[in-house]
């Protein structure tokens, strides 16, 4: 499917032998650069062993996009499975979404900002909710401004932030700029009571995304009492080999919040 027609936003849709009626975003970003030659089915096994129908969503990547603008592709690749969710067996109410590194990133603003469509639309995909019910993501990114400590910016400056100068807009030129852009961009921002059940993997020995992103974030949801889960795997940097038996840990969490408690 697409969005705006300008931008390459599509989504490749892989089913279970047997559905159980949810569905599974998965958030294909890393570096917040995203293609199809990153689309693995290996990827997805677990899910779809567990009857989760798996939405593989390419966004628009940077450099020529920036993290605003691919923050507003996956919002429509909500709106895009919630309007078509009868054709795709699946029920608009439980959508879970997943992802590692940027795609954690894309993962956790979805389910912190994803709300209410315009009920004036035009396009009637655009009239839908981009809310999900459910996040289980590794190594997000959570507050570009304090990357590895107070005030460590990692926003488009800095030795891992230049290494994505092109996800970011023309505000990163200046600190105020800087500033506005990462409370529009950075998850912990967003923490509330409200925020859908979330579960984060996180190595604590990630060099890339510090340990330190995933523990403020934890701070931050324990102090607003938010349905949060940190599990740190010991000794692991940003990628570890076990993370496809890992997700595991994934498929319980949407087991329990979308599918509800299982005989």
């Amino acid at each position: 499917m697409a969005g705006n027609l300008a931008r390459p936003l599509t989504l490749d849709i892989f089913r279970p032998e047997k559905p159980n009626g949810a569905a599974v975003l998965f958030m294909v970003s890393g570096g917040f650069n995203s293609n199809h030659s990153s689309v693995n089915a290996k990827n997805y096994d677990l899910f779809l062993a567990g009857g989760y129908t798996v939405f593989a969503v390419v966004h628009g990547s940077q450099p020529k996009f920036h993290v605003v603008e691919i923050l507003e592709d996956i919002h429509r690749a909500v709106r895009f499975i919630r309007h078509h969710a009868a054709r795709f067996g699946v029920d608009p109410q439980k959508i879970g979404v997943t992802g590692t590194s940027s795609g954690g990133h894309l993962s956790l603003m979805l389910g912190l900002t994803g709300g209410p469509g315009k009920a004036d639309a035009k396009d009637p995909i655009d009239r839908e909710s981009s809310a999900v019910q459910a996040v289980a993501c590794f190594c997000p990114p959570t507050d570009f401004m304090n990357w590895s400590g107070p005030g460590d910016e990692q926003l488009g400056i800095g030795e891992i932030g230049t290494r994505f100068k092109g996800a970011w807009d023309a505000r990163i030129a200046t600190r105020e700029g800087r500033e506005q852009l990462s409370r529009e961009v950075s998850p912990i921002y967003f923490v509330s009571a409200r925020m859908v059940p979330t579960l984060v993997l996180h190595g604590d020995a990630d060099k890339l995304v510090f340990p330190y992103q995933a523990r403020i974030f934890e701070e931050k949801c324990q102090s607003v009492n938010a349905p949060y889960k940190l599990v740190m795997r010991e000794g692991k940097d940003h990628n570890w080999s076990e993370m496809a038996t890992d997700r595991a840990q994934f498929v319980a969490w949407f087991d329990q919040h979308l599918r509800g408690p299982q005989k």
